[in-house]
């Protein structure tokens, strides 16, 4: 069941000089409330089983979600009203100053992000400071660090209280049952004061606005945004069809001038943010090398002229159309989590007060016309509405502000909120409640079947939607890429959507868009796939786009260059994402030139070598239905699918493949314990990784370990995740993970952290990595860990694109059928032993190599002080660096 709860309260609300407190309220509901104990939120949904835990906050509404087993709502429901009745029992200045470290790191992490600063940079210009939605919403460093107690509590008190929410239940009940428990934990709580809607007037743009920003970016990038009608005002849709026909896709206008045709962009997206006061629109468009962004901008002009002048086509707007409203009903297959039902239900009650507006939100898709559309692009995109940012590769500019010293507040009076004889009435919540009779578990197996040619068929059926998903599988990943040719299958997959020997790129990309569907292949390092979702009323020309992309791959050699110098560009962008950075220094640094030891995309060097002739022959090595698998989930029948496996794949047929699997170079070593950093000026934070050997996907030790790794770093209830965010403040988020891949893929873990905090941070890691060992997961913790990885399995298979994508992995991991129906018996069989082993076995926190990227003239002498292993220098290829003395902070 999907509990989603939205208190009607965002920047909109916030005063003068207090951006970000709806953001940072977000954060301070996770705190713990009177009854339920500190930081034991988390812990109770987690060991409830609970998925798509999470709260958010937007312009206009802050929302609390998570999607639980059936027999939990009581659970889900006294944690809400809890927090909702009785936080400021509990709320207290050490919480406060922990989420403002928290809030801030959040902060940072945006700030390390590419192209940031153009996108602040926005929204600065299309609204005067006074405006709510000037700023973003996490709000300015100085306005967080500025928060009070105090401050904090006048925002609950005015806005967090059951007047001003809304609550959306999805699932299976009974509705007096869920009427009586709604008034059972939320009856009692007071109504708070009355909430107006902000009064707040949006200047219209009349004369172009303009602005250049620099960020540590390899390429350019143009940004241009405009004001737009409110959410379900008139005009919002048909803004928003424009915005999709100009560049929302491969067929969209501007992907088709600049990217296809031209090329001289890298990438385009355009999209709009649907909120209450006015809506906003932004297009974004990376230039390629030597292309200047006033050449870009004159060619983006007349693409959008011509649309405001002539309008958009029939066809274009039916491919848009179609696009949108199958996301629609495929969202549908979520019950809770960012867009599913309950979340749906509460934006249609916060926008048009009916939680029931799914249908007439679709009509007046259905009613949109081509004059419509035109219509929307003159009166909402002219160049005089317009503004215009020029991101150009420099230094990042950031706003920081020291940490304030903690007793600046000691003046604030606490005032008890409940009389004593209140409180008296509210004892029952001190205990949580007991959860329901627990329904048996029910995981899917997929019917299977054989072709005479070899392809392996599996089948899920779900007949709730009718929706479809199809993944044609094959094991040529990157294991099998040649040693001089890194990226190879993943250039090759790449290449399958690109064009057919009777469809070229853009005519493929419109078939796709013209029914509504979605398209797509990549390839990782043990299998590469393409797939296909739609809704089920174009199984078949989804079906023979499928087999025509998998079986007839032109690799056309306009199209080769054009794919070519797109990944030549993606990676040399890489290196603007830290994460990306560390993994492409730390895989190489462990493996070598073993095929683990490069990224999917490859390198530039390998990826210029590459040919047409290396794309055919990769593909006519490795792709045939001896070794691969067609995998369908959805509402489909088992006869449906004989047919249409027959009729699509039936006469497929390669004998060059072969059905035995590469074989791999023993693993390498495991390292001795060293540090490595790549140096990244100026970054406001660290990304501190520990990155050792992991183990294959099908180890006998998968249930122990996944239920280890959970206390480890799995779960945001863990050790890593308590000391590293929630005790410290140094991190927005800190885990660990395995990369099960075929013959083992990496263990890792880590945080990006505070940059002046680098040093205390990978003490406080190595702390939890060593004390897995010497104090194993207690009972409280196994217990915690088993029934969430029991409990949340169901979870898994919420869509028919996860079904068909676990589905997938029983073949290339030559896992049994039943692997996910005798899934939890082997969950259940974990045992305290069983988790203190493969501890011992696996975690080797000596044989590791830890990768800080980040400015190694703050953190270099940090980490010399936490004395983790000798350092070494490193580019953002994993190329050693001569050592030379670090600039001075």
């Amino acid at each position: 069941m999907a509990v989603d709860l939205w208190y009607h309260v965002g920047p909109a609300n916030e005063k003068a000089g207090r951006t970000g407190f709806a953001h940072l309220f977000e954060h301070m509901m996770f705190e713990g409330s009177e009854h339920v104990g500190e930081k034991a939120h988390f812990k109770y949904l987690e060991g409830a089983g609970a998925t798509d835990i999470n709260g958010t906050t937007s312009y206009d509404r802050t929302n609390y979600f998570e999607t639980i087993p059936s027999n939990e709502l009581d659970l889900a429901l006294w944690l809400e009203s809890d927090r909702m009745g009785f936080l400021l029992e509990t709320l207290d200045r050490t919480k406060l100053t922990n989420q403002r470290d928290v809030v801030r790191n959040e902060l940072r992490q945006d700030e390390g992000q590419p192209y940031d600063v153009a996108d602040e940079a926005v929204g600065h210009l299309l609204f005067p400071k006074t405006h709510p939605y000037y700023g973003n919403v996490i709000g300015s460093h100085a306005d967080v660090e500025a928060a009070r107690l105090n401050d904090v509590r006048e925002f609950f008190h005015d806005y967090y209280t059951p007047n001003n929410a809304s609550i959306a239940i999805v699932g299976d009940f009974d509705a007096a049952t869920i009427k009586a428990k709604l008034e059972k934990y939320f009856g009692p709580i007071p109504r708070g004061p009355a909430v107006d809607a902000p009064h707040v007037v949006t200047p219209p743009i009349t004369t172009q606005r303009r602005e250049t920003v620099t960020d540590t970016v390899q390429l350019p990038r143009l940004s241009l945004g405009w004001l737009t009608p409110a959410a379900f005002t008139p005009g919002d849709r048909a803004s928003e069809m424009f915005l999709n026909i100009l560049g929302g896709g491969k067929v969209s206008r501007l992907y088709q001038r600049l990217v296809y045709k031209d090329q001289v962009a890298q990438s385009v997206s355009c999209s709009d943010e649907q909120v209450m006061v006015t809506s906003m629109a932004q297009c974004d468009i990376i230039a390629r090398p030597g292309v200047k962004l006033d050449d870009i901008e004159a060619k983006v002009d007349e693409e959008i002229e011509a649309l405001r002048k002539n309008g958009p086509t029939q066809a274009e707007l039916d491919r848009a159309r179609n696009q949108t409203l199958s996301g629609v009903i495929e969202g549908l297959q979520r019950l809770g989590g960012f867009g599913g039902v309950a979340d749906m239900m509460d934006r249609y009650n916060q926008y048009e007060h009916n939680p029931g507006y799914l249908a007439k939100d679709v009509a007046g898709y259905e009613a949109l016309t081509p004059a419509s559309i035109q219509q929307a692009a003159q009166k909402y995109f002219g160049k005089n509405q317009s503004v215009v940012v020029d991101c150009v590769p420099g230094k990042k500019g950031t706003e920081d502000v020291p940490r304030s010293p903690e007793d600046t507040d000691l003046h604030t009076v606490v005032t008890p909120p409940y009389t004593q004889a209140f409180e008296d009435t509210q004892a029952w919540r001190k205990e949580a409640p007991k959860p329901g009779p627990e329904s048996k578990l029910h995981l899917p197996a997929p019917e299977a079947f054989s072709l005479a040619n070899g392809l392996k068929v599996y089948l899920i059926e779900e007949h709730e939607l009718p929706v479809l998903s199809a993944n044609l599988v094959t094991r040529a990943g990157g294991e099998d890429n040649p040693t001089d040719k890194p990226g190879l299958a993943g250039f090759t997959a790449r290449m399958l959507t690109e064009g057919t020997k009777t469809r070229s790129s853009t005519e493929l990309a419109d078939d796709v868009a013209q029914i509504g569907a979605g398209l797509g292949s990549s390839a990782g390092m043990d299998s590469a796939g393409v797939s296909i979702g739609a809704l089920t009323s174009n199984t078949d020309p989804a079906m023979q786009i499928l087999s025509d992309v998998a079986l007839h791959p032109a690799f056309a050699a306009a199209e080769v260059e054009r794919v070519r110098k797109q990944r030549e560009i993606a990676i040399l962008q890489e290196s603007d994402q830290p994460i990306a950075s560390m993994l492409r220094v730390g895989e190489k640094l462990l493996y070598g030139d073993q095929p683990y030891g490069f990224r999917p995309v490859g390198t530039i060097d390998s990826v210029k070598a590459m040919t047409q002739a290396d794309l055919d022959k990769f593909w006519t090595a490795h792709y045939g239905p001896q070794d691969s698998a067609l995998v369908l989930a959805g509402d489909l029948t088992m006869s449906q699918a004989h047919a249409l496996a027959e009729k699509y794949f039936g006469g497929w047929s390669n004998p060059s493949v072969s059905a035995t699997p590469v074989s791999l170079p023993a693993p390498p070593a495991a390292p001795e314990r060293k540090v490595v950093i790549v140096d990244k000026p100026d970054s406001p934070q660290t990304a501190l990784f520990a990155i050792g050997l992991g183990v294959p996907r099908n180890t006998p030790d998968h249930a122990a370990i996944e239920e280890m790794n959970a206390t480890l770093g799995g779960l945001f209830s863990s050790r890593i995740n308590m000391n590293l965010r929630e005790k410290h403040g140094y991190t927005y988020g800190a885990f660990s993970g395995f990369a099960f891949n075929r013959e083992g893929g990496p263990f890792f873990a880590g945080a990006q952290v505070r940059t002046d905090v680098t040093g205390p941070a990978a003490t406080a890691l190595f702390a939890e990595l060593d004390r897995i060992h010497t104090d194993p997961p207690t009972a409280e913790e196994l217990t915690l860990a088993k029934n969430n990885a029991l409990r949340s399995l169901p979870g898994s298979f919420e869509t028919v694109d996860s079904e068909s994508g676990l589905m997938a992995g029983l073949f290339v991991y030559d896992l049994p059928m039943d692997y996910f129906a005798t899934l939890p018996a082997r969950f259940e069989a974990v045992t305290s032993t069983d988790v203190a082993q493969v501890a011992a076995k696996y975690i080797h926190p000596d044989h590791v190599i830890v990768l800080a990227v980040g400015d190694r003239a703050k953190i270099e002498p940090q980490l010399e002080k936490a004395n983790l292993g000798p350092i070494e220098l490193r580019d953002e290829s994993g190329n050693a660096v001569k050592a030379t003395a670090a600039a001075k902070p």
